[in-house]
């Protein structure tokens, strides 16, 4: 199901206040995301990587994403954002292309990464995105993230003004927000919010400011990233290694919760 431009101005508009993105794998993970009550849905590049098999940082295949991005989108009425990596091509023209079809799947948002790459090849990825979906005539959000922080591409004496160097250029490039994972002192938050010049995404991370802080410090987005994955594939280690061990069907049974019920809801 191509991208609806309702989505898409919904989305966008989502950033006004801060919003909490918990990001889901599967169609079943982002429907119950869904209805727990996330006001849009973010996928995990390495979570579903991982859910299929495959390790994260490019090894993924393209269209597999596209697949799992249309049953997503066959499942959930809010807007869909798409973890792109980096868009999976070191060829700015191949990463427009990946895109296109993830937002012909039903994407109307993707997080665009630089990773270790130089900081020149992103922005040639991101202008060649935007020119790409303006043609197609989707007002797709850019979420273009700098990984300075979080691996460290600068001595830590001066990742707040590398971060703010690239946001200036990123936003030039054609981004909407910027997303900066590993930052979590409230002093560079707040420098680098006033000095970004566009929407802020943060990534839940121990340490980090208490939600009305991060409110008052301006933040427009903050993902859970892998954490629902991890947490869910920790209760799937635990309870396979309790059966495993003492074939308690019991106890086995007493993990189970409350679950909704799935067949009524994906009926």
């Amino acid at each position: 199901m191509p991208a609806r431009p309702q989505d898409a101005a919904a989305f966008h508009a989502l950033h006004k206040e801060l919003l909490l993105l918990p990001n889901a794998w599967d169609a079943g993970s982002a429907r119950v995301t869904q209805d727990l009550g996330a006001k849009a849905i973010a996928t995990s590049s390495a979570a579903v990587a991982w859910s299929q098999g495959y390790a994260d940082g490019h090894h993924f295949p393209p269209e597999r994403l596209a697949i799992t991005v249309a049953d997503i989108a066959r499942v959930v009425s809010v807007p869909i954002t798409c973890d792109a990596e980096g868009g999976y091509s070191d060829d700015p023209k191949q990463a427009a292309a990946n895109v296109l079809a993830f937002i012909n799947a039903g994407a109307v948002g993707i997080n665009l990464e630089d990773g270790k790459q130089p900081h020149e090849l992103h922005l040639k990825k991101i202008e060649a995105i935007r020119n790409a979906v303006e043609k197609a005539g989707v007002n797709l959000f850019i979420n273009a993230r700098t990984d300075v922080y979080l691996k460290q591409l600068v001595p830590a004496e001066q990742a707040q003004a590398e971060t703010l160097r690239r946001a200036a250029a990123i936003k030039a490039a054609g981004a909407s927000g910027l997303f900066v994972p590993g930052i979590v002192k409230a002093d560079e938050i707040k420098a680098v919010v006033d000095g970004a010049g566009m929407p802020v995404n943060i990534m839940a991370r121990p340490g980090l400011p208490k939600l009305d802080e991060l409110k008052a410090l301006g933040v427009k987005r903050m993902s859970a990233a892998t954490s629902p994955y991890t947490i869910a594939m920790a209760a799937l280690i635990a309870s396979t290694e309790e059966f495993l061990r003492d074939g308690d069907a019991d106890a086995l049974w007493a993990r189970r919760g409350t679950p909704p019920d799935y067949n009524k809801l994906f009926g």
